[in-house]
């Protein structure tokens, strides 16, 4: 090669070197790469605004589905009605001494001694609610009571019955009214229905509980 070209080739090397190093220290840092950047936002805002547009058309479906969901959870009669545990303990305790007034009016045969609500921690899928439960009754006014705690709507449950033997049967007045007493107590739950708020405020535990 002819030393001019040689030297035209190598200008021509030079050139591109100086033009490749001005590219990188002052174009691609000060122009390129902003926008690049802006480029990148760009597609992810439009992806993002995709992504919306798409959960509005679905709105007016899962609002539909969500109040069909909410009308099937009212309708059964596994879950108690109430909107909070305070207001489901209520309605146990209520559930409790309507059964045994049913049973045996006036409590001649049957009281509640004590009704405690408690809070204890489960792993269950729903919530549930619990009052301890302690009754004086007689046999058959004991399997009436608790054939109508389990028997109604909405579901309570029974659980950790101890039953045992007494001599008398002490009434509401404190008198001897009978033989063949029964000293009881139970778990009295039912359960919660999902999205049901479950903290509440720790209670006393007592007679005077409720």
């Amino acid at each position: 090669m002819a030393p001019a070209d040689r030297d035209r080739w190598l200008a021509l090397g030079l050139l591109l070197a100086a033009l490749m190093l001005a590219y990188a220290v002052l174009i691609h840092p000060w122009w390129t790469a902003p926008m690049l950047d802006v480029q990148s936002r760009i597609e992810s805002l439009q992806q993002r605004e995709l992504r919306q547009r798409m959960q509005l058309r679905q709105a007016p479906l899962v609002a539909q589905r969500l109040a069909q969901v909410k009308q099937q959870l009212s309708t059964r009669p596994g879950f108690l009605p109430e909107a909070s545990a305070e207001l489901a303990t209520v309605g146990l305790v209520q559930r409790l001494e309507t059964a045994v007034a049913q049973a045996s009016p006036g409590n001649r045969s049957c009281a509640i001694t004590n009704r405690s609500p408690i809070n204890e921690p489960s792993r269950e899928r729903y919530a549930r609610v619990v009052v301890q439960v302690r009754l004086r009754c007689g046999t058959p006014e004991l399997a009436t009571v608790l054939h109508s705690l389990e028997s109604g709507t909405p579901r309570l449950f029974v659980d950790n019955l101890n039953v045992l033997a007494q001599r008398h049967f002490f009434g509401a007045g404190g008198e001897a009214s009978g033989e063949g007493g029964l000293d009881v107590s139970f778990d009295l739950f039912g359960y919660l229905r999902p999205g049901v708020a479950v903290t509440r405020a720790d209670t006393a535990e007592g007679d005077d509980a409720l």
